[in-house]
């Protein structure tokens, strides 16, 4: 899962629910199976571009050819390869200068001043701009927020503060702080450089001029008309402002940066913008290396004349971190991503297994994908969405398993997202059929329904969850120790104490939810007056939310 660390939170105890039925114990097998090959030291963590990686898609390919399942990637082919790009700064190559006005002569700057991003589409950039200062730099018709107001930013820099306003949800909020780079271009802005909190990184005494930022690399999609899934128009530059460096920007500004914070802490607080003094000169060369990853596509052709042609997704991501970098002598040296996420894949598997075996093929089509490069920020699936390998508007639900806690008898699950379309009703039915109920998002101000590959479809338009173990009997303790002791280590491995009948019952769930949405009469509906229906999907038929 791509997760910051700050999803460990306190959480409040939930009731404990019944102990629910046993599974069916080939169905645990199975999944077992799936689990140890796939998060074996033999395939080095999965990592997207990897050898390893590649043996793990040909094992998913190979499990959906035996259960009879249609090749749905590329070309009659069991694959969609993702065309990927790392982007790295070439060291020495790139200057960043700060002159105090127009006419004013330019003086360098380090990276520990003005953090600067690698190119992923020009090996060589040469900008200089003027500066506009744009408050949080919110454009949203539909929030009534438009921080771009009076301002002429056309060939300019913007320049914003992190976040977003006070009193937003935090779904709405976060979505906003992911869309600053649209709003900047659909401005005509050339660059984005954004204003972090007070404390931030500075450089320490006697460290080089250079900051490890410089160093890091950039990775995104780049498809064949050279169009990444990061680009934004006319935004060729993006970098970000040390606190002193932050304070130098607003020199002879209408306001400071302490005045302009003060009213942004204020409640519903938004700065207005206005025209910085400073002008920024940037010459910067990028070198890049290419690679590809496969997703896995696999299609159960529906039976219905009409509501086959319609696609659900049931998806999750088959790549982890690979191996440990620069590992202790002596320390496991693989990150096998047992939970995060064979265990996901394992159980879609065994999904897609129970379709067939049941002898009665869906109404709509469903398709089943292992995604790649979610750990590099939900590319794979983002390329899918922007590349399908069907019409993309036949896709009407999907349906993402991401790092299911399969640890301990679960009886209830998190549907991340299900206040906003109809896809949640279908698994509290599915969960109901179980036993297995349904709790709300325990921690709505970490927005996880932003953060996974689901969210790629739902930013065109598709109603879609996120589907997770819950916190009731005994989850929120395996929770809060798995996040805090093991996630993203080498940790989640096949030596933890997998519950594999929990695993065989998550399968179970997710074929009966993913049935549920195949053969509805009625497609998933976001809701009405739901933010996310409205900004993505605004022409769409709306349902009313169940009270």
């Amino acid at each position: 899962m791509f997760l910051s660390r700050s999803f460990l939170l306190p959480l409040a105890a939930l009731s404990v629910a019944a102990a629910p039925p046993p599974a069916d114990p080939a169905a645990a097998a199975r999944v077992r199976g799936h689990i140890e090959f796939l998060a074996d030291d033999l395939l080095e963590g999965r990592a997207s571009g990897t050898r390893g990686h590649e043996i793990a898609a040909s094992y998913v390919a190979s499990q959906f050819r035996a259960l009879g399942l249609q090749p749905a990637g590329e070309n009659g082919s069991w694959f969609q390869w993702v065309p990927l790009r790392r982007a790295r700064l070439v060291e020495g190559k790139n200057n960043i200068a700060l002159s105090a006005g127009a006419g004013a002569a330019f003086a360098l700057v380090s990276e520990y001043e003005l953090g600067l991003r690698p190119s992923l589409t020009e090996a060589k950039r040469d900008i200089q701009a003027d500066m506009v200062f744009v408050g949080y730099g919110i454009s949203d018709k539909r929030l009534g927020i438009d921080d771009y107001a009076g301002l002429d930013v056309r060939g300019k820099i913007v320049v914003l503060l992190g976040g977003a306003p006070s009193g937003l949800p935090s779904e709405i909020a976060a979505h906003l702080g992911a869309d600053k780079l649209r709003a900047a271009a659909a401005h005509g802005a050339v660059g984005m450089l954004e204003i972090g909190p007070r404390r931030g990184r500075e450089r320490p005494a006697g460290a080089p001029a250079t900051s490890l930022y410089s160093k890091r690399p950039m990775v995104d999609w780049i498809d064949k008309a050279g169009k990444t899934g990061d680009e934004w128009g006319s935004v060729r530059v993006t970098l970000n402002a040390s606190p002193a460096m932050a304070e130098r920007l607003f020199a002879g500004a209408p306001s400071s940066l302490d005045a302009v914070r003060a009213e942004a802490a204020a409640k519903g607080g938004r700065p207005r913008g206005f025209a910085l003094r400073p002008r920024l000169s940037i010459h910067s060369e990028s070198t890049w290396e290419d690679f590809r990853s496969p997703e896995v596509v696999a299609k159960l052709p529906g039976s219905d004349p009409r509501l086959s042609k319609e696609h659900v997704i049931l998806m999750g991501h088959l790549d982890h971190l690979g191996p440990v970098a620069n590992p202790k002598p002596g320390a496991d040296s693989v990150n096998n991503g047992a939970l995060d996420n064979a265990a996901g894949v394992a159980t879609m598997i065994e999904a897609a297994r129970a379709f067939v075996a049941s002898g009665k093929p869906p109404r709509r089509s469903v398709m089943f994908i292992a995604n790649t490069a979610e750990e590099l920020g939900l590319l794979g699936a983002d390329y899918f969405a922007a590349h399908p390998t069907v019409p993309a508007e036949s896709i009407v639900g999907v349906v993402d398993l991401d790092m299911p806690l399969l640890l301990y008898p679960f009886t209830d699950v998190i549907a991340f997202g299900a206040e906003h379309s109809t896809v949640a009703r279908a698994v509290a039915d599915a969960g109901r059929s179980m036993g297995v109920a349904v709790s709300p998002d325990p921690m709505p101000e970490e927005s996880i329904f932003v953060r996974s590959d689901h969210y790629r479809f739902v930013t065109r338009g598709v109603p879609a969850i996120l589907l997770m173990t819950g916190f009731a009997n005994g989850g929120e303790a395996q929770w809060k120790h798995f996040l805090g002791k093991v996630y993203h280590t080498p940790g989640d491995d096949l030596n933890q104490k997998i519950d594999w009948t929990a695993a065989a019952r998550y399968g179970e769930l997710n074929y009966r939810i993913s049935r549920t949405l195949a053969d509805a009469d009625q497609r998933p509906l976001w809701y009405r007056g739901d933010y996310f229906g409205d900004r993505f999907a605004p022409a769409a038929p709306r349902a009313t939310p169940r009270p």
